[in-house]
């Protein structure tokens, strides 16, 4: 069974439901040629989505935004040759860990490298006193997240192993966001625990060679798109956001700087299990994913903020709707735009639906690449914030990756990345019962405080709504009563999860 139809038979039958009519909405539309192998002497052209980055990487070389850092804590004996192999074969297995960027007649390209052996460098702390291990790990971790990448000369990924004692050492290993994004990081994951173990009994990698690589999927995108499916859902984005799109004017504690600095910071939260059921058990009743109605709760947050009643949110689709692209570590990522309309003061469940039909829309137009609609609408650009969006939201919906390795006991390592790509980024996700989340954001506008109220502002929005979706929106109070038990849990619950709102454009 492939991991879609897997991700398939573990959503509930209301999901099910609307992923059966979004599936209706895309039959017409949905490309039926298989990706073909290129000729590898082919020059090949960036995905629409890698060319986003690197365009953005020309206006800000040395900056770290779009680095995907990621460290975990491993305990016990490590066999660290057979980790090093580990690794060596995911990039030989992976033409785009192996690719640089390069400029000829003008235009950007993939440079691909042949697969070499690699070392996995080893940093050894032992030789500091045990308090001193751990503070130098995170610095160690801290600025490896925070070292740029060369786009041209590469390598686009980098591995270090931290060694604080014979039985615990902190494994480092960061990608390039133009090589990869939040589902790479699950294909990654898999294949590190199924090479581990093969190659800890000197055994062979059992894992069959790819069908396709990433540079095949580039070419074969820039020639769907030239298909006449295309137009239909290039009219959709045309129409939805046309005109002059609102720029979203959030109030800040410090003006907005002439040049984004992309300095960040997060901040985690749990809403308790009683008002997270009670916020699914609506969406059962008003026939609407999670996704939706705390993407709805959002729109209010922000309209209760800025006064707008016309608001666009940024959203991550995987697209990967190929069964060639599943196993296949790369940066494929597209964004959609979500535009909700806030006008005449609807009730919460009003809105619902609105959102609800926003969202069909969006998702059954999901395959024309962002840049191709900024081409075509050519929005404004500056130096201080995105464009058509300053906001991003995200839902992670997929099961969550759990990496076992046989004699180790693994634990995350926190690195506090210190990196905004937005004003402000939501990411939620169910866990155990209950709906989590972290709000990053951009230190150059906002307080750690101001973060910490919009939370707790955003959480009584959905109190309010689960218990009164018939409320108008100038109804809703966000005022707590003071016998009611705060709504946000205790911040930290997510310190162990590696959230995609890093990863995601």
């Amino acid at each position: 069974m492939s991991e879609t139809a897997k991700e398939i038979a573990e959503l509930s039958p209301e999901r099910r439901q609307l992923l059966e009519l979004l599936l209706k909405r895309e039959t017409a539309a949905a490309p039926s040629l298989t990706i073909p192998r290129r000729e590898r002497s082919t020059s090949v052209p960036l995905s629409f989505a890698q060319q986003r980055i690197w365009f953005l990487n020309q206006l800000e070389p040395r900056s770290p935004a779009y680095n995907t850092p990621a460290a975990v804590r491993l305990g016990g004996r490590l066999n660290a040759p057979a980790m090093e192999r580990t690794l060596g074969e995911i990039i030989r297995r992976h033409e785009a860990l192996r690719t640089t960027f390069k400029m000829v007649a003008g235009q950007p390209l993939q440079a691909i490298h042949g697969a070499e052996p690699i070392s996995l460098p080893v940093i050894d702390l032992t030789g500091l006193p045990e308090a001193g291990r751990e503070l130098e790990a995170q610095h160690l971790a801290q600025a490896e997240a925070a070292e740029p990448f060369d786009l041209e000369r590469g390598p686009l990924v980098r591995a270090t192993l931290l060694r604080l004692d014979h039985k615990e050492h902190v494994l480092l290993f960061t990608m390039h966001h133009i090589v990869s994004d939040g589902w790479s990081t699950g294909v990654l994951i898999r294949e590190v625990a199924t090479l581990y173990k093969a190659f800890v009994k000197e055994q062979p990698s059992p894992l069959p060679e790819l069908p396709i690589q990433f540079a095949d999927f580039a070419l074969w995108e820039r020639e769907w798109l030239r298909a006449a499916a295309l137009d239909k859902q290039l009219a959709y984005w045309k129409q939805q956001l046309g005109g002059k799109p609102p720029t979203l004017e959030l109030p800040t504690d410090r003006p907005r700087p002439i040049v984004a600095t992309h300095k960040g910071a997060s901040k985690s939260f749990a809403l308790p299990e009683i008002l997270s059921a009670s916020l699914k058990a609506l969406c059962q009743r008003l026939n609407v994913t999670l996704f939706m109605l705390l993407l709805a709760a959002f729109n209010v947050l922000l309209h209760l903020y800025t006064g707008q009643e016309d608001i666009l949110i940024g959203s991550p689709i995987a697209n990967r709707n190929r069964a060639e692209t599943e196993a296949l570590i790369g940066c494929f990522i597209n964004t959609l735009v979500m535009r909700t309309d806030l006008s005449g003061n609807p009730s919460f469940g009003e809105l619902l639906g609105r959102v609800r039909e926003m969202v069909l829309g969006a998702f059954a137009n999901q395959d024309v690449p962002f840049e191709r609609v900024v081409a075509e609408l050519r929005p404004q650009r500056t130096h201080s914030h995105q464009r058509f969006f300053r906001v991003w939201f995200v839902l992670h919906n997929a099961p969550m990756q759990t990496l076992e390795l046989p004699g180790l006991r693994l634990s995350n390592f926190k690195v506090e990345r210190g990196t905004a790509q937005f004003d402000l980024a939501m990411s939620v996700m169910e866990a155990a019962g209950q709906i989590v989340g972290s709000l990053n954001y951009s230190t150059d506008l906002f307080d750690a405080e101001t973060i910490a109220e919009m939370l707790e502002r955003y959480a009584l929005l959905l109190q309010s709504g689960a218990a009164h979706p018939e409320a108008r929106l100038l109804d809703i109070s966000l005022t707590r009563n003071e016998n009611e038990s705060h709504p946000i849990a205790a911040p930290g619950l997510l310190e162990t999860h590696e959230m995609e709102d890093q990863f995601v454009l």
